[in-house]
């Protein structure tokens, strides 16, 4: 039910702006994270930087190339204006729990040793899960061309429902592949005290994620028939 490209106008310089920001973003993330370690040769934090900038870089660089446009579309502070209230609050703060205090926690725990290091098969399963969740979630952005940065129903781009790819699965496969990552996190980086963050990030998501359902089954046409075909929001067989 979704289409493949979009035509907005889009100004050059601006994409450029746009992908100077996102990469510095995620170049950030894993500098605060190798930062707050302390510790230049910790290999699981430069396997865990690497798979962060390949999935946020990657999944929006397909993402462009399948819709142009779409980066400057999700950017756009005006179409955030039209945002639902409460996503007003919930949206930065999802980012934001899914980001840094995650890094910070997971840094400073491996510089200070608050958590025994655990075997390294379950670094590398942690690893396995955070490319898995990484996917996923990128899945979803190359997907759905409607997928935005805040909870809105586009009616000026023609807004329907999207239920190929990661859609068949669960009907947020985006937080659910963030959320799947969390796991890995915990222990691809040794730190049990990432759990509070995590924690924290898990209570967001359902938040939002249940409020976005709601708008989304009052407000876009045809997605109470998709809801009744997908019944699970974020985990099959669970929620």
């Amino acid at each position: 039910m979704s289409t493949n490209t979009i035509d907005p106008n889009t100004n050059q310089a601006t994409n450029r702006r746009l992908w100077l920001n996102l990469v510095l973003l995620y170049l950030i993330i894993p500098l605060v994270l190798l930062l707050c370690g302390g510790d230049w040769g910790w290999w699981q934090g430069w396997v865990y930087s690497v798979l962060i900038f390949a999935a946020g870089i990657g999944g929006r660089y397909f993402a462009e190339k399948r819709h142009p446009g779409i980066l400057a579309e999700r950017a756009s502070m005006e179409k955030a204006k039209s945002a639902k209230p409460w996503d007003k609050i919930l949206a930065p703060l999802m980012a934001l729990s899914l980001s840094f205090p995650l890094v910070i926690v997971a840094g400073l725990d491996h510089r200070y040793g608050w958590t025994p290091l655990m075997p390294v098969w379950l670094n590398i399963l942690g690893l396995v899960l955070i490319v898995l969740g990484y996917a996923f979630a990128a899945w979803a952005i190359v997907e759905n061309r409607f997928f935005a940065t805040t909870v809105r129903i586009q009616t000026e781009r023609g807004h329907t429902v999207c239920d190929s790819g990661p859609y068949t699965f669960v009907r947020h496969p985006g937080y659910a592949g963030n959320l799947l990552a969390l796991a890995g996190i915990i222990v691809a980086l040794d730190s049990l005290w990432t759990l509070i963050p995590a924690a924290a990030a898990l209570v967001i998501a359902v938040i939002r994620t249940a409020l976005e359902d709601r708008t989304l089954q009052e407000e876009l046409p045809g997605y109470p028939d998709y809801a009744e075909r997908v019944r699970y929001h974020l985990f099959p067989g669970i929620y």
